[in-house]
């Protein structure tokens, strides 16, 4: 699995839970995150060095946990870099699973999502939710400053809860049901997210649907399911090793972890 930073660790921590008997390597390019305002060449050559890197640790299968990555990156990487250099491989991203969650639950079919400027810019999560339900209304928001926030571990701040207000309130005058929370670190600050969209909109979060969503993957294609290796395995790197990262990885994975530096070109 790989995200910009520390936020797909909140994925991981529900998706080996649910499939707990795999082995797991994380790559966190905390160097370089965040990638929300990256322009696509960029977003497209750090994730390229991202499979590199996740395949050199033998890696099958590979989850793009980064919104902006799936968004601006996934689908060149998946019909032209693995082809030519790691036929055989799969790499997946995060939009789809989470759009087709999102076309279950709404039932009036008004749809918020929340991203960084890359993946709203990129109108990625609108296309998926259009051809899923041509009639559904879509209202997107980017949160450039959630991100940098939460790691920065303010996100218990008076003024977190202000600028989520500020965010959020334009997406409740449009009377949406449905909300996706298209970044991982946003599922840190799911419970004030709940709190200021109330209960009649339903939240959707990418570590319970990826987790789903990977495991009805494995039951369909068994070529993967039969090369992944099973000791329960769980390795973490990160681009930009301190001891500030460490602390909070450990609480994004919700316990205590042990982080590898990595190397990128």
């Amino acid at each position: 699995m790989f995200d910009s930073g520390l936020g797909g660790l909140t994925i991981l921590r529900v998706v080996q839970k649910a499939l707990p008997e795999y082995n797991y390597v994380y790559l966190g390019d905390t160097a370089r995150s965040p990638y929300g305002t990256r322009s696509r060449d960029a977003v497209y050559e750090f994730t390229k060095q991202a499979v590199d890197f996740l395949i050199s640790k033998d890696c099958e299968l590979i989850i793009i946990a980064c919104n902006t990555a799936s968004s601006e990156a996934l689908r060149k990487i998946q019909h032209e870099y693995l082809p030519l250099k790691y036929a055989g491989k799969k790499v997946l991203g995060v939009i789809i699973p989470a759009a087709e969650e999102a076309v279950k639950e709404t039932i009036n079919k008004r749809v918020g999502v929340i991203a960084t400027s890359g993946t709203v810019l990129s109108g990625a999560f609108t296309r998926e939710l259009v051809k899923l339900s041509p009639g559904v209304s879509v209202f997107q928001v980017a949160c450039p400053l959630i991100v940098p926030i939460i790691e920065a571990g303010d996100e218990k701040e008076p003024f977190t809860d202000l600028i989520l207000e500020r965010y959020l309130k334009p997406l409740r005058a449009k009377k949406i049901d449905t909300l996706i929370l298209g970044c991982t670190h946003y599922e840190i600050v799911e419970r004030v997210i709940r709190e200021i969209m109330g209960p009649r909109v339903k939240i959707v979060a990418e570590g319970s649907v990826v987790a789903k969503s990977l495991a009805l993957y494995l039951q369909r294609h068994h070529e993967i399911k039969d090369r992944l290796g099973k000791y329960r395995k769980r390795q973490f790197y990160s681009t930009d090793l301190t001891e500030r990262f460490r602390e909070l990885a450990s609480r994004f994975f919700g316990k205590k972890i042990n982080v590898n530096k990595a190397e990128l070109p």
